[in-house]
């Protein structure tokens, strides 16, 4: 049974396997903060595991408290505005190909009839994400109150579940490890980039 003081953050970018690793947690025995707002959709048919107070929590950290002991989900630019915590925060930091990413938030922009005209390049873009992520992630590094690691999310898609024993160990070591390699559906990897 999981037990914790402590908030696990499921982060990376958009489109980076963030609500399947929230799937996988959640399987494991980890209690999900999630609202169930955003709803499934063809773009995440297995749900969105999203939590709207997160979005503000620059204005808005009432809701922390209540976050201990189950996993939240969380863009990367908002752990820029995590309070200390006495607790800490474990956070599972997911990396998938930039170029995935974008041809993700290309489709998803295109079923939703978002999609703009002109403006940067995918390779201008990716080098902004880029860029962002590692400033991110050094940020993270700095504090003593967050223990991060990076999951491969084109590694899992591709049958490598070395990240399962880690994650499990990040987060003390009690998570149902076979529930959550159950949980990754290969059928769900679309715009690869191989």
């Amino acid at each position: 049974m999981f037990k914790a003081d402590f908030v696990t953050i499921v982060s990376g970018l958009p489109r980076s396997g963030t609500s399947m690793m929230m799937a996988m947690l959640e399987a494991g025995g980890v209690p999900v903060l999630a609202d169930g707002v955003r709803t499934a959709d063809e773009d995440n048919p297995k749900g969105y595991y999203e939590f709207e107070r997160v979005k503000k929590i620059k204005d808005d950290k009432a809701w922390l408290p209540d976050a201990r002991g189950k996993v939240v989900k969380m863009i990367s630019q908002l752990l820029l505005d995590l309070p200390e915590s006495t607790g800490g925060y474990k956070i599972v930091f997911m990396r998938r190909h930039i170029h995935e990413i974008l041809a993700s938030q290309k489709q998803m922009m295109i079923r939703r009839g978002t999609v703009k005209e002109g403006g940067p390049s995918d390779d201008e873009i990716g080098k902004l994400l880029l860029t962002h992520v590692d400033a991110v992630l050094k940020k993270m590094g700095l504090r003593a109150d967050v223990d991060l690691i990076e999951v491969d999310y084109n590694a899992v898609m591709k049958g490598d579940q070395s990240c399962i024993p880690r994650i499990n160990q990040l987060l003390g070591g009690t998570l149902d490890t076979r529930a959550m390699e159950a949980v990754v559906d290969k059928n769900l990897y679309r715009q690869r980039k191989d």
